[in-house]
């Protein structure tokens, strides 16, 4: 990925929802002005979620996701209606598209109704308004049709009306001021990423320059004489968090210092969960269960930050033999009743609802809630001072 691309987690994702051989995936094809989604008159020929990342007028960057219909039947078919609910959770806004001579379906009412209880922006597309049709649309349907291509222009514009105002936070530019010196300190271990910086570090780096900060790269084995080779002490300095106790104390205390992923926690909005969950390592017993969750696949290296080194300094710190589940990717448990803790990533690859989605999972269901970053920092004993920069004056209490 260039830096100039804006990654799938920061672009709106929009699913189209409905029946099946309501046209969801022709209404795609024609919103999109590209043949994105196979189309047949066969029910049921998409069979799995298919996203596609791409700039859309009005719009902008979104990520169009069609998927299966939400009526289809038997064994196999009760597994692409689950992907099709799965898919619903990750989406900012959703499309139901119902077909207009048939009229809306008991799956388009359940549909609504979870759309509806959730607070999803929603809007209804009537398609096939070409055919003859004796159903009245609902009130704010959008008459189209996806084979002509009537009032497609006139439904991405309500679309675009629907569609949640995005907030515009930073992830790093706020804390500092244009012509700040700022240390971002990057391990090249051999977790670290062939030829590139990972996400965080990338959009860091981006965000600093429209600050007009001066971001300073460097590996923490050269951190000493970074910090020696500038005039005066940097506004802040950024560690990744498997780096923590090194940085902590190679950065004189009267510097701030904070780590890449408690900024994506502040980012992701979960900071405050995060901070309050993380105490729940302290009351971990023998036996106990944690979920160590990331939010894409990768290799994993034969010293993996979430399967390895995390769950080794836990055990250490707790001296308790607690037992360890992963999950990555999409997969994200629905019962998180047998877990003691829930250990997320930064979620820099996931959207902002689908983080605060598992969040609010997990605190229903009676389970903390709090990320790698946060762990490393309490285990290392920098927390405090590595919440400080992102919480001022509200850092440290409670005990942290």
């Amino acid at each position: 990925m260039s830096m100039n691309d804006t990654p799938s987690a920061e672009r709106t994702h929009i699913g189209f929802f409905g029946c099946r051989n309501a046209g969801k995936s022709s209404l795609v094809n024609a919103v999109t002005g590209q043949a994105l989604a196979i189309v047949s008159d066969v029910k049921g020929t998409t069979t799995d979620p298919v996203p596609k990342a791409m700039e859309l007028l009005p719009l902008g960057p979104v990520v169009i996701i069609d998927t299966p219909g939400i009526d289809d039947e038997g064994e196999l078919g009760g597994l692409r209606v689950k992907r099709a609910l799965d898919a619903l959770q990750r989406c900012d806004a959703a499309v139901l598209v119902a077909d207009a001579a048939r009229g809306l379906q008991a799956g388009d009412e359940r549909l609504l109704e979870m759309m509806r209880n959730s607070g999803l922006p929603h809007l209804i597309a009537w398609n096939k308004c070409d055919l003859p049709q004796s159903v009245q649309p609902p009130e704010g349907a959008v008459a189209v049709s996806a084979l002509n291509g009537m009032n497609i222009e006139a439904f991405k514009e309500r679309l675009a009306r629907v569609l949640p105002d995005r907030e515009e936070k930073r992830l790093v530019g706020d804390l500092v001021k244009t012509g700040d010196a700022v240390v971002l300190v990057c391990p090249m271990d051999e977790s670290a990423p062939k030829g590139r910086l990972i996400l965080p570090q990338q959009q860091a780096i981006r965000d600093l320059l429209d600050s007009g900060a001066t971001p300073m790269v460097t590996r923490e084995t050269e951190l000493p004489a970074a910090l020696q080779s500038l005039a005066k002490p940097p506004a802040l300095v950024v560690t990744d968090s498997q780096v923590f106790r090194q940085v902590n104390a190679i950065v004189p205390g009267d510097v701030p210092l904070t780590s890449f992923s408690i900024l994506m926690a502040r980012y992701k909005g979960f900071l405050e969960t995060a901070v309050a969950g993380v105490k729940a390592i302290d009351a971990l017993q023998d036996g106990d269960r944690v979920l160590m969750a990331e939010g894409c696949t990768h290799h994993r290296q034969c010293n993996d930050i979430g399967t390895v080194k995390i769950p080794r300094w836990l055990r250490q710190h707790t001296g308790r033999e607690i037992a360890i589940d992963t999950c990555s990717g999409r997969d994200f448990p629905e019962d998180l009743s047998p877990y003691r803790l829930v250990i997320h990533c930064g979620g820099c690859m996931l959207t902002e609802t689908v983080v605060r989605h598992r969040m609010r999972r997990a605190l229903a269901q009676g389970v903390p809630f709090t990320n790698y970053g946060i762990v490393i920092a309490r285990i290392t004993g920098a927390l405090e001072r590595s919440l400080k920069p992102v919480m001022g004056r509200d850092a440290g209490r409670d005990g942290l």
